[in-house]
């Protein structure tokens, strides 16, 4: 998860002696453009040790909330929606598979945060392709949940009688798998030019594109991931929340306006999560046309990456808090879960839980209440 590299050795052209040094900045898998600079031989190296010793300070510190926080929450969704078989809605479905790509991002954290504090990657070329094939599929799957729960919401309020025949379960597990197989290949290349190697006596994990089209591949990947994972998800929430709220205006009903709050608060939120990594990882790649890409300019672009990286990663921990908590019935089933499994065992070692537990369980059981545990609108 190394931030920076000092001079590197080209690992296609071997010797740093074909007519220029190659300096390279060596990133983890998410930094999807391994920043790269040319200078002839009277330039000096650009060393980023300053840098690398600056993020192992606060990024794994940074990364570890976001881990605990997202393992938690996502979690939650898992077990409540598992526990009391709500998955029965195309909704529920959707919610759930939304979790588990979270879950599957999350669980690699804790080795890239080894990967920043040993600054070398020791767990071989296996778990380096492993780990980041995990990784790039849960990151695209997660984004192509959200798109579909957008969709689900929109057909469920403005097509009600076509969302009838077409929200059951069957269709709702076939576009989910086809959705992990979506998700699968657009982590291909991302898998296949991940490895462990040897720079500078030192062991990596990192993207390494063929020499010769490495800059149009850096490109690609840019652009791939502004569009999967910003334009495209923004345009499908603009376009189906749009429309929900013109049917919401026409109801009169008080509780609509606390919908629509809730509406533009996800499309905030999602808006100032990813548009700040999406528009650096596109400058990194196409660095050329913004400025001189000198060594002062590489040190702050690497900044700039880290920082809008761990804030795109915190939405991973939001996501459980705004498509199921923020849900009245699932707020009820977790009360009852809390209550009935986690509070009768606190009973035993703290007696202030004991009083009156039986009114407090919640008025909702198990086998009560609607299926749709998201948010209602």
């Amino acid at each position: 998860m190394e931030v920076a590299a000092a001079m590197t050795s080209d690992p296609v052209l071997g010797e740093k002696g074909r007519g220029q040094s190659r300096m390279s900045t060596t990133t983890w898998p998410l930094d999807l453009t391994t920043l790269e600079f040319n200078y002839d031989y009277a330039a000096s190296p650009c060393y980023k040790h300053d840098i690398k010793n600056l993020t192992a300070k606060f990024v794994p510190f940074l990364y570890l909330m976001v881990f605990i926080i997202g393992l938690l929450g996502n979690s939650t969704v898992v077990l409540i929606l598992t526990k009391y078989k709500r998955l029965k809605t195309m909704t529920n479905i959707y919610l759930l598979n939304l979790a588990i790509s979270d879950l599957l991002f999350l669980i690699t954290l804790p080795f890239w945060i080894h990967y920043d504090l040993q600054k070398h990657w020791v767990l071989g070329d296996a778990m380096c392709k492993l780990l980041s094939g995990l990784y790039y599929v849960g990151l695209y799957s997660e984004i192509f949940f959200i798109v579909l729960l957008t969709i689900d919401r929109y057909l469920a309020i403005v097509h009600a009688v076509f969302a009838i025949r077409i929200r059951k379960v069957v269709p709702s597990i076939l576009t989910s798998i086809f959705t992990w197989v979506l998700a699968f290949l657009f982590s291909l290349p991302e898998i296949v030019f991940t490895r462990s190697q040897n720079e500078n006596n030192d062991h990596t994990c990192s993207l390494h594109f063929p020499h010769d089209t490495m800059g149009k591949w850096k490109q690609f990947h840019a652009l791939k991931l502004n569009f999967l994972g910003f334009i495209l998800p923004l345009l499908t929430m603009i376009i189906c929340y749009t429309g929900i709220i013109k049917i919401l205006l026409r109801r009169k009903s008080e509780r609509k306006w606390r919908v629509v709050k809730l509406i533009f608060i996800i499309m905030i939120i999602f808006f100032l999560f990813w548009i700040p990594y999406n528009l650096t990882m596109l400058v990194a790649a196409f660095q050329n046309f913004f400025f001189n890409p000198d060594c002062e300019n590489s040190k702050q672009l690497d900044v700039a990456i880290k920082v809008t990286e761990v804030i795109a990663f915190t939405h991973c921990c939001v996501n459980p808090v705004i498509y199921a908590f923020a849900g009245e019935r699932f707020q009820k089933y977790l009360s009852h879960f809390v209550r009935n499994h986690i509070a009768v065992h606190l009973c035993k070692y703290v007696p202030s839980f004991l009083r009156d537990r039986q009114e407090r369980v919640s008025s909702i059981s198990p086998s009560t209440g609607e299926h749709e545990l998201m948010i209602e609108f």
